[in-house]
């Protein structure tokens, strides 16, 4: 059985960043990665893969050149957490035992909890921005369609329920087909079908998103669950719920950009760290687990109540390490996560809302400016700018004063 100081779960943005921060903090620890991949991938970018802007290889580095130095990696995946004993068991065999455990896998995609997806996905205008394998399929997508009149001229963009990662993502990319549609001068209808309520969880946001809404002509329809796609006669399957009743409603589509639901991994929900949602079950404001003292956790497997984005993970890696610093001392865990987090919300090619929020669902703006409006200057912010921040600060565990960088709190 192998030992660990500090064993990591997940080597993605969230458990390299904290890695890359607890050696920053502190050389001497013995740091470990539980990660089995040997591609990391810039999600945030996935919107402009999809849209044209990047290539998916823009996005993609090797796992092996992200671990920060001094930082041990086992390729392997997780296959069990018995916290009572300190162990984590490996997809391999293994038995790792730990003094400090951080769990940071992710989510996962349940791409089969909506009947046909799986296997219509990535052929006849079914696509996702949410996965390496088909976001340049959107791109494919939208240079192929024609519009039309009827069914046929429908582009129909879901939105699954929450939690997801970057909440934002499935609305930017109908913006940006409503562009791609108005400049080939199309016959057709942009549709937005989301589950939630309302557009935008944050009022403050909401309100400037239902007039891009307005003026794009996006048809937006709410409380619309997919639940089926039927590639042969191209239906979208919804269920409708109006107050306290539900339908079915069935859409055409020329199009389909979908949203998977989205889950803790199961080997997280099967365990005793999780909570009744399925996340690991920790102090909003801590990070640290409810129940087992030297369990901690972030990014989107954790079971805080803010909006899953990497730009989220930004804000809680610092006090995650200074908590968790503050654990091996033996000192009082006094650093408080205020739930910021950062969606660069593409209103448009060349236009950006920049949503910095917090708990409250207050705006916290990184710039004097009022953060509801569009500016091209958030624009390039997102394409230019927040790529090379991942890679080469964020990654590496460097800071950054939050009023200089925003979606990227430190």
């Amino acid at each position: 059985m192998a030992h660990h100081q500090i064993l990591i779960v997940g080597g993605g943005a969230a458990g390299i960043t904290a890695a890359a921060q607890l050696k920053r903090a502190r050389p001497a620890l013995a740091v470990t990665i539980l990660e089995p991949s040997s591609d990391h991938y810039y999600q945030p970018g996935w919107t402009l893969v999809g849209a044209g802007v990047f290539s998916l290889e823009e996005t993609r580095r090797a796992e092996a050149d992200l671990i920060p130095a001094g930082v041990t990696w086992i390729r392997d995946a997780v296959a069990g957490f018995d916290p009572d004993r300190n162990l984590v068991s490996t997809a391999s065999g293994q038995s790792l035992s730990y003094d400090v455990l951080v769990v940071a896998t992710g989510l996962q995609l349940c791409w089969d909890k909506i009947k046909g997806l799986p296997e219509a996905l990535g052929q006849g205008g079914v696509c996702s921005n949410y996965s390496q394998h088909h976001a340049a399929y959107t791109w494919d997508t939208l240079q192929a369609f024609k519009g039309g009149q009827g069914e046929a001229g429908n582009a129909v963009f879901t939105c699954a329920p929450m939690p997801i990662k970057c909440p934002g993502a499935p609305q930017k990319i109908a913006y940006l087909a409503a562009d791609v549609v108005a400049k080939k001068r199309l016959a057709a209808k942009v549709i937005y079908a989301t589950a939630t309520p309302g557009i935008f969880g944050v009022p403050v946001y909401a309100a400037p998103l239902r007039e891009v809404v307005k003026r794009k002509g996006i048809d937006a329809r709410y409380n619309h669950v997919l639940s089926e796609v039927r590639p042969q006669s191209r239906e979208a399957v919804f269920k409708v719920t109006e107050g306290e009743t539900s339908r079915e409603e069935v859409i055409g589509y020329g199009m389909l950009h979908v949203t998977p639901p989205m889950a803790a991994p199961q080997v997280v929900a099967d365990s005793p760290l999780a909570a009744a949602s399925g996340f690991v079950e920790v102090d909003k404001f801590s990070l640290q687990h409810t129940r087992y003292a030297n369990v901690f956790s972030l990014g989107d497997v954790s079971g805080m109540p803010n909006s899953k984005t990497a730009a989220a993970v930004r804000g809680q890696a610092p006090v995650l390490v200074a908590n968790l610093l503050a654990l091996l001392d033996g000192q009082p865990l006094a650093a408080a996560y205020d739930g910021y987090s950062c969606c660069p919300l593409i209103t448009g090619y060349g236009k950006a809302i920049m949503a910095e929020f917090n708990y409250e669902q207050q705006p916290v703006p990184s710039f004097p400016l009022d953060p509801t409006k569009e500016r091209w200057s958030m624009w390039w912010i997102k394409r230019k700018l927040l790529p090379g921040l991942y890679w080469n600060r964020m990654l590496t565990g460097a800071q950054h004063e939050r009023r200089f960088i925003p979606g990227l709190k430190g």
